[in-house]
């Protein structure tokens, strides 16, 4: 084997990043000898404000934005629920959402609470993909009525990193005057990203997963659309967002940015080589693998690979014994033995949902790490299919 089983390898990207030390480093200064408000009107919170401002442009450079049109929050999920909060009480006298069927939860679980718990009656529309993930833009373009008032489709798949064409569904759904947010966390830093091109109302973000701290996201609002906040408060973010900043960690996802669009080249070449070799390499190497999710149309960093006849939570459990950090496809890793909702509206095989494994790459993996998982990988899937009472050796 390639690599010392002493160390961590991780691909789980997607479900969070390590902070850049470069961004570990632009955030210590507001950590400890920066400490002042950037409310406040004297000029020790002065230049804190300042310095947000800087972080707030360097953003807005990443995502082809005016600085004005971003907003800071708390995370990904904040800046989901506030776009189509905001869209439902802007057009109160509308009640129809148009979403699809494998949104990351944090769209998802808004939904099915606007639907069933709210005590006003709200009608989604949860459009439906191909077994390869992908989406039918003219059943997207027949599901919009003079009801909808918004359309919220993510850009990337966070299980499956199959893209969403998000820039000509907008397009669409500003020909019947309807506001359009996509949930971005997964796209944002992996892709090049130009709204000033585009007319997508609201984006969100997460630092976290590029590289910048947990607890810290964004809300991209487009100039001229209207806006009702989450948070009431005081006259913070153009008082879009009332709270005191999370100074530090904007700071941070404002270097972390930076440091994204530096790296964009080596996110679609070098990640990309490393994904396709652990791909390539897994289905070549192990019987019954299968990939999840459209071959091109994805993320460069992610595949999504089932094991037929063995469970997820088994597969990782066995991973962790080689310090090899990935994630389920399945939900059984949190107490369901439910499949991955995604993996369900593919239409992958229940004998392989439940053995699907994601596998999510960044800047930092080597070729030694891959080698190592490759090794590794077609021992621990026949050692449990050995186990399996549904298992046929071919």
């Amino acid at each position: 084997m390639s690599a010392s089983p002493d160390k961590v390898i991780y691909m789980d990207n997607n479900a969070t990043t390590r902070i850049a030390p470069e961004v570990v480093d632009a955030m210590m200064p507001y950590l400890t000898d920066y400490y002042g408000n950037p409310s406040s009107m004297h000029t020790f919170g002065g230049q804190v404000g300042l310095a947000i401002k800087q972080a707030r442009r360097e953003i807005a450079d990443l995502l082809g934005a005016a600085p004005e049109e971003i907003v800071f929050t708390s995370c990904g999920t904040e800046s989901d629920s506030t776009a189509i909060l905001s869209a439902l009480q802007t057009y109160p006298e509308k009640n129809h959402i148009v979403t699809t069927r494998v949104e990351h939860p944090a769209v998802k679980t808004l939904c099915d609470n606007l639907e069933i718990f709210t005590g006003r009656k709200y009608h989604i529309t949860r459009l439906p993909v191909a077994s390869d993930g992908t989406i039918d833009v003219r059943q997207f373009r027949d599901s919009l009525t003079d009801d909808t008032a918004i359309v919220s489709v993510m850009w990337a798949n966070n299980e499956t990193g199959v893209l969403f064409p998000v820039e000509e569904m907008a397009d669409i759904a500003k020909e019947r005057d309807i506001l359009f947010h996509t949930d971005a966390v997964q796209a944002v830093g992996k892709m090049p990203i130009n709204l000033k091109e585009t007319n997508i109302n609201f984006l969100s973000l997460s630092g976290h997963k590029l590289h910048a701290p947990k607890g810290i996201g964004v809300l991209y609002v487009r100039k001229g659309t209207p806006f009702i906040p989450f948070m009431n408060g005081g006259h913070q973010e153009f008082g879009r967002r009332g709270g005191t900043e999370n100074v530090a960690s904007i700071i941070g996802l404002g270097k972390a940015c930076t440091l994204a669009a530096e790296n964009m080249g080596a996110e679609n070449t070098r990640v990309k080589m490393l994904r396709d070799r652990l791909e390539q390499g897994l289905l070549r190497s192990i019987p019954k693998s299968l990939l999840n999710g459209h071959p091109e149309e994805r993320l460069p960093n992610t595949t999504n690979i089932s094991f037929e006849y063995v469970e997820g939570e088994a597969i990782l459990l066995h991973m962790n014994q080689y310090n090899i950090c990935a994630s389920s496809g399945s939900a059984c890793t949190s107490g369901s033995l439910e499949p991955s909702h995604v993996l369900r509206a593919m239409g992958v095989p229940f004998t392989a949902a439940h053995g699907s494994i994601r596998f999510s790459l960044s800047v930092y993996n080597t070729e030694e790490e891959v080698d190592f998982v490759l090794a590794t990988m077609p021992s621990i899937i026949a050692k449990l299919r050995e186990l399996s009472p549904f298992w046929e050796d071919e």
